[in-house]
């Protein structure tokens, strides 16, 4: 059976991937890496849900000491309560230099040596925080850099990226989800920690926008509504 590895931290967008990626035939790879984000919360969600599917599951930590993002300096504050028009003005604290790039030059060594074809990540280019390492020019960019730099690229052997809901608002991503049987109580995606997600960080309306839209209730807004 065909393979692919997919980068999943646990979120809506990871999840959705992730579950895809099975709808589309593969036997999905699932790696979660921990770059020293202020929280835990998406990782603890990512091994909940990779332990419920029966899907190995790699966890890998990195070290980012520059730091040089609010998600990982909490001497920088996390945008909160902005408008969709203020989320396009410019690239945010929460934005990780070059994160994406680290990700899958990880995701693409584990594909090689695991003789995967399909390197599966959850990016969005439509309803998001405007991270440019989530545009399709990037992403393009990057399956160049795979082809020239991996011995299978080399040998005709493409490793090629899938980002199934690049081009996808999230109302779609969220009705796309839900005919899919996406757990969406158990995925996290505020940028803060603690018990309940804040509601007021941008990914956290983003989502909120996405349930909303798509007329379903999110059951994580249920679950910090009723106190829990």
């Amino acid at each position: 059976m065909k393979k692919a590895v997919c980068l999943f931290s646990g979120g809506l967008d990871s999840t959705t991937t992730l579950y895809v990626a099975r709808q589309y035939g593969y036997t999905v790879l699932a790696l979660t890496i921990y770059y020293g984000q202020c929280h835990a919360c998406e990782i603890e969600a990512a091994r909940v849900i990779a332990r419920d599917l029966g899907i190995e599951h790699q966890v890998i930590e990195l070290s980012l000491p520059w730091k040089g993002s609010a998600l990982l300096d909490t001497d920088l504050s996390i945008p909160v309560g902005r408008s969709e028009a203020e989320m396009n003005q410019c690239i945010p604290p929460t934005y990780v230099p070059a994160r994406n790039s680290i990700f899958l030059s990880m995701a693409a060594s584990y594909a090689e040596a695991r003789c995967a074809e399909s390197l599966f990540i959850g990016v969005n280019a439509v309803d998001y925080s405007g991270y440019p390492d989530c545009r399709p020019e990037y992403l393009a960019a990057f399956d160049h850099v795979i082809r020239l730099g991996t011995k299978a690229g080399t040998e005709g052997k493409i490793i090629r990226i899938e980002a199934p809901l690049l081009m996808m608002n999230k109302k779609d991503i969220v009705l796309w989800g839900k005919s899919l049987g996406v757990p969406f109580e158990k995925t996290w995606s505020c940028y803060r920690g603690g018990k309940a997600p804040c509601g007021e960080c941008d990914s956290c309306q983003l989502r909120a926008k996405g349930f909303r839209e798509a007329g379903i209730p999110d059951p994580l807004e249920i679950y910090a509504s009723s106190g829990h």
